[in-house]
């Protein structure tokens, strides 16, 4: 696979989502993100505002991670906590779907949830994640999460929060876009910390990566580059 630096850098959410995070935490997380031109920074919705104001005037995205890492509140407190999130200044979002239902195949649950948060990424006309947990599902119940989305349309289906007992696998990636289809993009994260394997994610549909290894990824690109010039 041929990628620049840039490109890599583009696909990366600089994610920093540990409970104990502090101020310099979080300034150093966007003075990255704005180094290396990360997509976004991927943070709780708590920082939000904070993470705007330090990335005044780059083109890094101020991302908010919603109902994380569980998912397990009611549908009317994930759209409770996203338009807080939009107020704040959030200008994409990822919000964790409801994995209990998801597990019972409850997917006209998982459609109602699911049509709530997209209807308010697109009211405020910003990106809607949905993160799917892959970890705990089998490839069944994956595949009826992404014809939920393939129907309801979010801007992207992402595979793991990290928290979780296992994150991004590569069969997961390909399943995930080979169900969604062209309309609706997979983001990978969990476990992304090293080149080889975020090379096999994009190469197996992802066109986002959340990781908090952003910028040694983009060093081994670097280092491989020089090397093969």
């Amino acid at each position: 696979m041929t990628i620049t630096e840039a490109e890599l850098a583009g696909m990366i959410d600089h994610t920093n989502l540990k409970a104990f995070a502090i101020e310099a935490d979080f300034q150093r997380l966007c003075d990255e993100a704005r180094q290396y031109g990360f997509k976004s920074v991927a943070i709780n919705s708590y920082p939000v505002s904070m993470c705007r104001k330090m990335l005044e005037g780059s083109e890094v995205l101020t991302g908010a991670a919603l109902s994380f890492p569980l998912g397990q509140t009611t549908i009317e407190t994930k759209v409770a906590e996203a338009q807080n999130a939009v107020k704040d200044g959030c200008q994409e979002f990822d919000y964790v779907c409801n994995v209990g239902r998801v597990k019972q195949h409850d997917y006209d649950y998982i459609e109602r949830e699911m049509s709530a948060l997209v209807a308010v990424a697109r009211e405020a006309g910003i990106c809607c994640k949905v993160i799917l947990e892959t970890c705990y599902l089998t490839d069944e119940e994956i595949v009826g999460v992404c014809q939920v989305a393939r129907r309801v349309k979010p801007d992207f289906v992402k595979t793991s929060t990290g928290f979780g007992t296992a994150g991004a696998k590569v069969e997961h990636v390909r399943l995930m876009k080979e169900t969604v289809g062209p309309d609706v993009q997979v983001k990978a994260a969990g476990g992304i910390r090293d080149l080889d394997t975020a090379l096999a994610m994009i190469e197996a549909g992802a066109t986002r990566l959340g990781t908090s290894s952003g910028v040694k990824l983009v060093a081994q690109l670097h280092d491989r580059l020089a090397q093969e010039a």
